[in-house]
């Protein structure tokens, strides 16, 4: 009887020692992406948000994958598609997380992909439009105002722009 105890005592240490923190995920997923193994990566920040939702490494989790698929490092993925989920996830940041420091931030960068690399005028409209909402304070308030303003616009036109909008004001 008593080695049955010990075995059982043994058994639930072992267990309780082995399991994987939100800290062990973060730190395998950054591991794994500097040694390039960005699927690993990605199931580790996934790990990490699926079995930690509440943790405040979640939406640093989401943000980083996020930026995985943003740089386009995911194998077999093609760029739109890869585009299009880190829009998803970083607007997942907000919704999730809306207080957390990397909502507004996450959520600027979903309407400047939008905008910048996918074309969508409309969604990126929309997107900017509730960060300056939500958060009209915030440092990047000012540049979600100017990709409103010349959105869709070519570099030379947001110049000739920027010259009419200066000698209007003299």
């Amino acid at each position: 009887m008593r080695s049955i105890f010990v075995l059982l005592i043994s058994s639930l240490l072992f267990i309780s020692c082995s399991k994987t923190t939100d800290q062990d995920y973060m730190k395998n997923a950054a591991e794994n992406t500097k040694e390039n193994k960005i699927s690993e990566a990605i199931q580790d920040y996934q790990n990490l948000v699926s079995k930690y939702p509440d943790s405040k490494l979640a939406p640093r989790a989401l943000r980083d994958m996020a930026g995985l698929y943003q740089n386009k490092m995911v194998k077999n993925m093609g760029e739109s598609e890869s585009l299009s989920k880190a829009v998803e996830l970083y607007k997942s940041i907000y919704k999730k997380y809306p207080e957390s420091e990397e909502a507004p931030p996450s959520l600027f960068m979903a309407g400047f992909i939008e905008a910048n690399d996918l074309k969508h005028y409309d969604k990126a409209t929309e997107i900017y439009k509730i960060f300056l909402q939500k958060y009209p304070k915030h440092q990047l308030a000012q540049s979600a105002s100017e990709e409103l303003k010349y959105m869709g616009l070519t570099p030379e036109q947001i110049l000739e722009k920027k010259k009419s909008d200066s000698s209007q004001v003299l």
